[in-house]
C-alpha cells in the first residue's frame, strides 16, 4: 500500500491510499479518483515527505517534544454541551439497568403492572416508540448510543 498527499484543480489537499503507483496512474487515467472535498477528477500529486521506517536494528527512541499545555485527546468533550451528554450517559448507565432491544417490551410490561418498575433503557425501534407514547407509557430518545453491555 501507498498513500499519496493528492490536490486538486482548487488546490484541495487530501490523503488517499493505493495498491500501489501503477493503480493510482491506472484509476487516475480512468478518471476514478476524485477530490474529497469537491469532487472535482482533475487531480494531481502533492509535494509530500516519504515515509521511512527505521531499521529493526535501529533502537534509539524518538525525541520527546516539549509542551507547555497538555495535548488534547479526541475523548474528551470538547464542549460544555459535549460534557453535559457525557454526565447524562454516565448518570443513566449508574442508575438504570440496560435491557437491550427487549426495552419496549420491558417498559410495556412494566406499565401493565406484569414487572416491577425500575429505570430502563435500552434500544427500540422507532413503530415501538411510537406506539409506546400512543398508548401513554412514558419514554423518551436519549442524546448518545448505549454502550454494548458483552455479558
Amino acid at each position: 500500500m501507498i498513500q499519496y498527499t493528492l490536490k486538486c484543480s482548487k488546490d484541495h489537499r487530501f490523503d488517499s491510499w493505493f495498491q500501489s503507483a501503477a493503480a493510482f496512474d491506472k484509476l487516475k487515467g480512468a478518471g476514478m479518483v476524485s477530490c474529497a472535498i469537491c469532487g472535482d477528477t482533475t487531480i494531481e500529486k502533492a509535494i509530500m515527505a516519504p515515509r521511512v521506517r527505521p531499521a529493526r536494528s535501529a533502537s534509539v527512541a524518538p525525541p520527546q517534544a516539549e509542551t507547555t499545555a497538555p495535548t488534547p485527546t479526541l475523548s474528551a468533550p470538547a464542549s460544555p454541551a459535549e460534557q453535559a451528554v457525557a454526565d447524562l450517559k454516565k448518570h443513566v448507565e449508574e442508575n438504570s439497568d440496560y435491557v437491550g432491544e427487549s426495552f419496549a417490551k420491558e417498559a410495556r410490561a412494566m406499565h401493565d403492572g406484569d414487572a416491577p418498575e425500575r429505570a430502563i433503557y435500552g434500544e427500540a425501534k422507532l413503530e415501538e416508540a411510537k406506539a409506546l407514547i400512543e398508548d401513554g407509557i412514558p419514554v423518551t430518545p436519549l442524546p448518545f448510543r448505549p454502550g454494548r453491555k458483552s455479558n
